[in-house]
């Protein structure tokens, strides 16, 4: 009787008794641990490649502050002047990092993005982030102390950026970081208090030596540094820092610089009173200092933009426009059960109606329409029904008993 031939891997010749798996192939075979070994190996060198290419950035087949902005003109509506000033600092960036090292040295403009709730500051960032060939991270200030206190070090915003590029430094270090509500970390008051604001303007001035450039020490896994703790060092030299916060009340402070009244009977002469309805249209830096962000901070956001409370025009238009607009997931889930769904143009008012009645912004509309839409996701992916028409009737009553009003008035 022939004895049965024992494979052996082509790689490092173990028999396949010695070895936990075997992957025969055309002509040989290899082991679980060769091709472990194999997969590291080439990850490191397409890793290299990727930073080879990155550092020879070719311009031309980066796109143009034009055609961000048509991109981003896909997903968000309005909003155009913020657009137009995220796309050059993101094309400057590109400049930034393909600059020939010479005499001049360009600096990096982080940006600070002001606007109400609900008007589109972090989706402005996550449709950017679609179409950058740098690594991109969002990150919340809201979470962040000062060293010894309970929340997470200044340092750990770098660690999402770490992430995004599966820990490659050299490629982090030429990344966008938007850091959203940063009207969080605003300093509360001027007045000396007895309790210590710890995630105020200390916060603040760790974040300084972060948006200038300097090399900072990263914890790994985030939250607080360990001394027993491995750190990953990061030159912040060249990543661009985009801040976003709602500064809710900012307008008041826009209002006395310009000598004019949100609310009474008098009326500045600077701005008109169409204008007063538009106050954020006018943010400067001193009025993020009278809010309570620190001068240093404001001196290192030199570009500062706004975001215009959204009209029902752009409401309404947010519902069916956008290539992610709401109505259209809502048609792509019902039409996965087989299920063809319209709306009346009734009932889009009507939604829009409400969205403007509670205050919520672009963010309100999906609340809403979760709110009408429920029972109709529950019920029919189990009837036979092969259509759903939502009329404005259906949806007052849906919205009624839903009590939304109630949950809306507490939010």
């Amino acid at each position: 009787m022939a004895k049965k031939e024992v494979m052996r891997c082509s790689f490092c010749g173990r028999a396949e008794d010695e070895v936990k798996l075997m992957m025969p192939g055309y002509n040989g075979c290899i082991c679980n641990d060769c091709a472990e070994m194999a997969y590291n190996i080439a990850k490191e060198q397409l890793s290299k490649n990727e930073m080879a290419a990155l550092d020879d950035i070719n311009l031309e087949q980066i796109p143009k502050p034009t055609q961000i902005k048509e991109y981003l003109d896909q997903y968000v509506i309005g909003q155009e002047s913020a657009k137009k000033y995220l796309s050059v600092a993101v094309y400057n960036h590109y400049k930034r990092l393909s600059q020939s090292k010479d005499d001049i040295d360009i600096e990096k403009s982080n940006i600070i993005i002001v606007g109400p709730t609900g008007t589109g500051k972090t989706l402005l960032a996550k449709t950017i982030a679609k179409l950058l060939k740098v690594p991109f991270a969002i990150v919340d200030a809201t979470v962040l102390t000062e060293a010894g206190y309970v929340g997470e070090d200044i340092e750990s915003l770098l660690v999402r950026l770490l992430q995004a590029c599966d820990y490659n430094v050299k490629e982090a270090e030429r990344g966008i970081v938007f850091i959203d509500e940063i009207d969080k970390i605003a300093r509360k008051s001027d007045n000396p208090s007895i309790t210590r604001d710890v995630s105020g303007e200390g916060v603040q001035q760790g974040l300084l030596k972060l948006l200038e450039g300097s090399v900072v020490n990263v914890p790994p896994q985030g939250g607080r540094k360990h001394p027993e703790q491995k750190m990953i060092p990061v030159d912040t030299k060249n990543i661009l820092f985009i801040c976003g916060g709602a500064f809710e009340g900012i307008e008041r402070k826009i209002a006395l610089r310009l000598n004019t009244h949100v609310v009474g009977y008098g009326a500045g002469n600077h701005v008109s009173k169409a204008d007063q309805e538009k106050l954020l249209h006018y943010v400067a830096p001193q009025d993020l200092r009278s809010y309570g962000l620190i001068p240093e901070i404001i001196g290192r956001l030199p570009v500062v933009t706004n975001l215009e409370p959204l009209d029902r025009d752009a409401l309404r238009r947010i519902l069916v426009e956008p290539k992610n607009a709401i109505v259209k997931q809502y048609e792509k889930l019902l039409a996965m059960d087989g299920i063809k769904f319209n709306i009346d143009d009734d009932a889009l008012d009507f939604v829009v109606d409400k969205a403007i009645e509670y205050k919520l912004g672009a963010r309100g509309l999906r609340s809403i329409f979760e709110a009408i839409m429920m029972d109709v996701m529950y019920n029919y992916p189990s009837m036979k029904k092969k259509s759903f028409k939502l009329s404005v009737k259906y949806a007052q009553e849906q919205l009624e008993k839903s009590n939304f009003a109630a949950i809306a008035s507490a939010m």
